[in-house]
């Protein structure tokens, strides 16, 4: 059986304020390394394999201390990044709403299949993030591997692992607490490999 433990990154600065970071290269804030130091005093104690991260600083510093504390080194893989919202980045839900609202209503109808202007669709990368977790499960058959990456592609990974309509992320997955593991079983059942829940949201208790 090989564990997943998929992390969303640290606090960011434009996290209080709910802007959409996606694909833009976003400070952590102080609280958000913290965060990621306290996430590393679990790490010691999780029986890693490895520590893989999405290519943006938020989740490449929020890995490094995990990194540190076992002995691994943070491989990084761009497949990881969150989805690109496009002329969405660094826009809070009321300014959207404001300045592309026929826009935003389509995004609110279908989070998932219909992206910002000049965007990403959630299932587009669902497509190029997902091989890069099998890889991994391959890769580590008996192991546990933190994977540190984004709110709105986990939530989007998981319903497609789940066998969920992508378009009820937000409905059914609301909320992605920082550096908080979602756990991932994988295991073969009748010949196929099948994922199986069992966290979300964990808070990380050394």
């Amino acid at each position: 059986m090989s564990t997943l433990l998929l992390v969303r990154h640290g606090e960011t600065v434009w996290h209080a304020e709910h802007r959409y970071a996606g694909s833009s290269d976003v400070e952590l804030t102080d609280h958000g390394r913290a965060q990621a130091d306290e996430l590393a005093e679990w790490a010691a104690r999780a029986r890693l394999s490895a520590v893989v991260a999405s290519p943006l600083q938020r989740a490449r510093l929020t890995a490094a201390p995990s990194a540190a504390a076992t002995g691994l080194d943070v491989r990084i893989d761009p497949r990881l990044v969150e989805i690109d919202f496009g002329a969405g980045e660094g826009l809070t839900p009321g300014e959207l709403d404001e300045r592309m609202p026929a826009e935003w209503a389509a995004f609110e109808r279908h989070p998932a299949r219909q992206p910002m202007p000049a965007g990403e669709s959630g299932v587009e990368g669902v497509a190029r993030a997902l091989p890069a977790l099998l890889e991994l499960v391959d890769e580590f058959p008996h192991g546990r591997v933190l994977v540190v990456t984004h709110a709105t592609l986990m939530r989007l990974v998981l319903c497609e692992l789940l066998g969920i309509d992508p378009d009820r992320y937000r409905e059914l997955f609301p909320v992605v607490e920082n550096c908080a593991p979602t756990i991932l079983r994988f295991e073969e059942l009748g010949g196929e490999r099948r994922a199986r829940l069992l966290g979300f949201n964990i808070p990380p208790r050394p």
